[in-house]
């Protein structure tokens, strides 16, 4: 059987789209139009809207082809008792000039996704929350308030766990050596025939007493040094005074007498006779030990005597 003499009569010889092609359009195929058929005149097929079959139910509908009644958009449609049949919920968009349904916009939708009024307001809360933190920080970097500073001025003092950085005077002392010995003439050992006076004026000893008896032969003081760190040289300073002419001594240092006398010379220039006028000072070089030394001043055979001791003390090195 072909088109051009008998036309599609069986549902296998049908072509929907036939109305595309010369042949099919000498046959009488026409494009589809409205809720009927398309193809060839007295097709088979034929056009069900959606939702009007359910397979394996029946319909509530009338003829065969024509639209069941539906239940309005958003209504259910009414059933009827157990086990009977109920009419099957037609789309209105298939229902030819049904009108067309969108999609209902959720609230808070906005018509877009993510732009929506809670959308927002999650954002905005999202960025506030961000925006304080970092002005937290911030702020504590910056040593925060009044609060901080009083406690960075608190920490500038010392506490038990550290100590302030020692001073340059501080330092240099640490490092300065002990003070040698000295002391005033009344403290030495006095030997036979000398003693202590006050008389003469001008003597720097403590209360002005100064040893005097110091003129004749056998006459000695004597001082026991203590405390010398370091053996070695020493000068020895004498503070002394004349009664306006020269003398001299025997300078004995632990036991062993110098090669040379104590001068004791009118250094003063003092009148003869005058000891308030002749008091001066003079020196001698001397090796010490380490500890305790003793230093003699004696008057012997061949010195020339007659002087008043005021002060003794020592000085590291020699002049």
């Amino acid at each position: 059987m072909t088109p051009g003499n008998n036309g599609a009569s069986t549902p296998e010889d049908d072509d929907p789209f036939g109305y595309l092609y010369a042949d099919g359009q000498a046959n009488g195929a026409t494009p589809p139009s409205g809720g009927g058929g398309y193809g060839y005149p007295g097709s088979v097929n034929r056009v069900r809207a959606v939702g009007e079959r359910k397979y394996g139910q029946q319909t509530a509908q009338g003829a065969y082809g024509q639209q069941a009644p539906t239940a309005p958009y958003g209504q259910v449609p009414q059933q009827g008792g157990y086990g009977q049949s109920n009419a099957h919920y037609g789309a209105p968009e298939t229902v030819p000039g049904g009108a067309q349904t969108a999609r209902t916009p959720m609230p808070g939708d906005g018509g877009g996704r993510g732009s929506g009024p809670n959308t927002r307001g999650l954002l905005i809360g999202a960025i506030a929350v961000v925006a304080a933190v970092v002005i937290g920080i911030a702020i504590a970097m910056t040593g925060g308030g009044d609060d901080d500073k009083g406690g960075d001025q608190a920490g500038t003092t010392p506490t038990a766990s550290q100590s302030a950085a020692p001073t340059q005077e501080e330092t240099k002392g640490a490092h300065k050596p002990k003070d040698l010995p000295k002391l005033d003439a009344k403290a030495l050992n006095l030997g036979a025939g000398v003693t202590t006076a006050s008389d003469v004026k001008g003597a720097k000893a403590d209360g002005g007493v100064y040893v005097t008896g110091f003129n004749h032969v056998g006459a000695s003081v004597v001082w026991n040094v203590s405390g010398i760190e370091k053996a070695g040289k020493y000068t020895l300073n004498i503070n002394y005074g004349v009664p306006g002419k020269d003398a001299n001594a025997t300078l004995t240092v632990n036991g062993t007498a110098q090669d040379r006398p104590l001068n004791m010379t009118n250094f003063a220039k003092a009148a003869e006779g005058d000891y308030e006028k002749g008091w001066t000072n003079t020196w001698a070089n001397i090796t010490l030990n380490k500890g305790t030394n003793t230093i003699q001043i004696s008057c012997g055979e061949g010195n020339q005597c007659d002087a008043n001791f005021d002060q003794l003390w020592l000085e590291s090195g020699w002049k």
